[in-house]
């Protein structure tokens, strides 16, 4: 009942008699309300026009918030006031709320370059909102390293945030925003120590994520949205330009740097993909390492796809059952992730599906550690047990290969490698 209702709250929203307190538009989570489900964080579409027909309402009794579904009582909610850091302003006098926003209690998010190189253009990704709240004077076009370093500190201090994530808009090329987040990771980390996420496109030169790693990340979210190719082409151009390929490429290259589970991508449900591509494309990521941050479309009001309506809860619980079992298979979960949008949770329902991670699992390998491992268990079997091979048994297919690996717990216990007859794989 719990799980269900969650998800029917992300994807029908709820009625609310103060909507005007909350977002309207803007990057990362818009048009809705932060309340708590149990302890379950749920960020809520609230003025959507698709919420006008929720079943689901607030009400307030004795100074209690409960929650309705029609003339229902679900249970008591608790709904989050804002930050106490929000009343300050900046030596420039820009006030706090215009350099983050807090996500919840725990997290502290931001857009630190709130245009898109691809906003005006029909590159543009239909799904995002980015500008909006610029164009409606919630915050300013870009925020300073040092603006951002004071207000994470001060929210640290009075609201006990605890991890901190960074967006930005996409610049051109896709993947040069990488530099300006280097420069504001490093500043928020040397004045408070919080865990930071970022997000940014697949760039083309890999060494830019050793560049976030010793700026201070630690993690990162590479977003493709959509696996389903034709549907990417009409949602996000730019995202299919850059082509599934390199997205593959990046995704290994930040495993290795930041370590499995601290990779993430959202996918959205309800843009015409098929539900097999996402399905297939969790798989893919999960057993990269990569976290399938797996949500329902928020149609932004102002957004090119304001019309559109969320995907039906059916559809998502069926989704996240399935992706909660390839989780756990693949020894992944939410609590593992040290900061960002899998770490809050609260756009999502996916870690309410999640299950306890396998004794035995496999999947490719994810680090060069994994791989050495790998050499020296088919060393032991192969030359030193039965004697096979005189020194080693390497050849010229490890090149091409999959390697993969059995796990129980952290160890490694065995190993196996797939490689085509003929060709290379396609990643």
């Amino acid at each position: 009942m719990f799980k269900r209702v969650a998800i029917e709250l992300l994807t029908l929203g709820v009625k609310s008699p103060f909507v005007s307190n909350f977002r309207k538009g803007g990057a990362g989570p818009s048009e809705g309300m932060f309340l708590k489900l149990d302890e379950k964080l749920l960020f809520v579409p609230t003025f959507s026009k698709f919420v006008k027909k929720s079943p689901y309402f607030l009400k307030k009794t004795n100074g209690t918030w409960g929650l309705y579904r029609k003339e229902k009582e679900i249970g008591n909610v608790a709904i989050l006031s804002p930050p106490c850091f929000y009343k300050y302003k900046t030596s420039k006098g820009l006030p706090y709320q215009k350099i983050f926003l807090a996500h919840g209690r725990e997290c502290l998010a931001t857009t630190v370059v709130q245009t898109c190189a691809y906003w005006n253009t029909s590159r543009r990704c239909i799904f995002c909102g980015i500008e909006l709240s610029l164009k409606n004077n919630k915050t300013v076009p870009k925020k300073t390293p040092e603006e951002l370093a004071e207000v994470a500190l001060v929210a640290k201090r009075e609201e006990g945030i605890k991890h901190v994530v960074l967006t930005t808009g996409s610049f051109d090329p896709p993947g040069k925003e990488i530099e300006y987040l280097c420069m504001c990771s490093k500043a928020i980390k040397e004045l408070t120590n919080l865990p930071i996420h970022v997000q940014f496109l697949p760039p083309q030169d890999l060494s830019f994520l050793s560049l976030l790693k010793d700026s201070g990340v630690d993690t990162v979210g590479i977003h493709i949205e959509v696996f389903d190719e034709e549907v990417l082409k009409k949602v996000a151009p730019i995202k299919a330009e850059i082509g599934l390929k390199r997205y593959i490429k990046t995704w290994k290259e930040a495993v290795k740097i930041f370590g499995p589970n601290q990779v993430s991508s959202y996918l959205i449900v309800g843009l015409g993909e098929s539900v097999d591509s996402i399905l297939w494309g969790s798989e893919v990521m999960a057993d990269i390492g990569v976290y399938p941050f797996v949500v329902p479309l928020r149609p932004i009001p102002g957004s090119l796809v304001e019309e559109f309506e969320p995907p039906s809860a059916d559809l998502l619980q069926k989704i996240y059952e399935v992706v909660g079992d390839i989780l756990s298979k693949k020894g992944l979960s939410a609590k593992n992730s040290l900061a960002g949008c899998v770490r809050c949770g609260a756009c999502s329902g996916l870690d309410l599906f999640e299950k306890p991670v396998r004794k035995l699992i496999c999947h490719s390998v994810r680090t060069e550690e994994e791989l050495d491992k790998v050499f020296e268990i088919r060393r032991k079997v192969f030359v030193e047990e039965e004697k096979i091979f005189i020194s080693d048994d390497k050849d010229e297919y490890d090149d091409i290969s999959i390697h993969l690996v059995a796990k129980k717990g952290s160890e490694i216990v065995g190993t196996v490698r797939v490689f085509p007859i003929k060709g290379t794989f396609e990643w």
